[in-house]
């Protein structure tokens, strides 16, 4: 699998930007899905996960009732709705996929793709 993020870009805080992920290469449907991110001199930090039904789906604390991740796999793609950014947001963000949402989320992927900058201004 092959993963292309997408998206990124400046927004003010309290503004929104969608994010995406394209997949191509093995079945997408199979794989689990993951949002995560690193600010500069920070750890890469685990933002959001989707199973690969779509069915369920898991948040950071810190994202959690602002950011929602959905996937299409009829277009190979997951998305990560980003609303009410703050400027700690700020970050390049990655994609990832992964046998399951449990191990995707404890940062256990098979697959990582190429990130996207988010930058929110204060």
């Amino acid at each position: 699998v092959q993963l292309q993020a997408s998206g990124g870009g400046l927004e003010q805080a309290g503004g929104s930007l969608r994010l995406s992920c394209a997949a191509s290469g093995r079945i997408f449907s199979s794989y689990a899905m993951g949002w995560f991110r690193q600010a500069p001199g920070k750890e890469r930090e685990f933002v959001a996960a989707i199973s690969a039904s779509g069915s369920s789906t898991s948040y950071a604390d810190s994202v959690k009732g602002r950011f929602t991740i959905s996937r299409d796999n009829a277009k190979n793609t997951v998305y990560l709705q980003m609303n009410s950014l703050k400027p700690d947001d700020t970050a390049v963000y990655y994609c990832a996929a992964g046998s399951s949402i449990v191990l995707v989320k404890t940062g256990i992927y098979d697959y990582w793709g190429q990130g996207t900058q988010v930058t929110v201004s204060s």
